[in-house]
């Protein structure tokens, strides 16, 4: 365990990594005895810090969601961290690349909550109550720690290495669609594509399933984990439950599109 100064020093190292687009060393090589509360807590001081600047919260994500990644980083369940309202980019707006450190993105499906969720007890039935639709979605993924060199304490108190969100226009309500089975494919589309010239070049594919064999599942973990530092799911937040596919690296002029079935597609730009 880190002690409240060790804590506020590795925020602030990680701010700084932010904003000045300079990576650093793992806080599991810098800070030895970090723990995973300890990486929690790190995350809030970052969280609080942007919060008190004007920054909002727009939503949460989980990260970690699949068994594959969870035994690469030697753990039995999911991390997660915060959506702000300055992370949402809109769709029609190229992303500036060069303004992250190692940009990559995730496709999943996310959940625009009508209603708050419980918190201690929460099951997928809430869920699937409070969930008032659902929407194609990519994940914009960055890591202030060199080269992606993470341990489960580096990407927690990195707000689980989440960047970023972009929402696709379709709306769906939970009953309409099986969400724990649509199938996704990300394309790489010709940079000067609209997004209507042709699939492109697939890049990844995946299901839903792969996020806890149901993403509800993982909406609904997120609601019971967060309750225990406070936090609470409430109504208009949106939920990333976790990437359908693998996490593909971006760099400036590639377009990319994620299509759903039966939900529809999303389209990022990088400049």
């Amino acid at each position: 365990m880190l002690d409240a100064a060790e804590r506020r020093a590795a925020a602030d190292r990680l701010w700084a990594a932010q904003r000045d687009r300079a990576p650093i060393e793992p806080l599991t090589a810098s800070h030895p005895g970090i723990g995973v509360v300890d990486a929690y807590e790190i995350q809030l001081i970052n969280i609080r810090r942007r919060l008190a600047a004007g920054a909002r919260v727009y939503g949460h994500k989980v990260g970690l969601s699949s068994p594959v990644m969870q035994r690469m980083m030697g753990v039995d369940e999911p991390d997660y961290g915060h959506l702000l309202d300055d992370m949402v980019l809109p769709e029609d707006t190229p992303v500036p690349a060069r303004a992250y450190c190692h940009p990559r993105i995730e496709v999943e499906i996310g959940y625009v909550l009508g209603a708050g969720l419980p918190g201690e007890g929460c099951t997928e039935a809430d869920v699937l109550a409070a969930t008032e639709y659902v929407v194609p979605a990519l994940e914009l993924i960055d890591s202030r720690i060199e080269d992606w060199r993470i341990g489960l304490a580096d990407t927690v108190a990195d707000n689980a290495s989440s960047a970023g969100v972009i929402l696709g226009a379709a709306r769906a309500r939970p009953g309409e669609l099986d969400l724990a089975g649509i199938e996704a494919v990300l394309y790489e589309i010709g940079g000067g594509d609209s997004g209507g010239g042709g699939s492109g070049v697939e890049v990844a594919r995946g299901s839903t399933a792969a996020v806890l064999g149901d993403p509800t599942t993982a909406v609904a973990w997120l609601a019971r984990k967060v309750a225990s530092f406070g936090v609470k799911l409430e109504a208009g937040h949106v939920v990333l439950p976790g990437s359908c596919t693998r996490a593909v690296d971006v760099r400036p002029g590639q377009v990319f599109r994620a299509e759903f079935a039966g939900l529809g597609s999303v389209t990022a730009r990088f400049e």
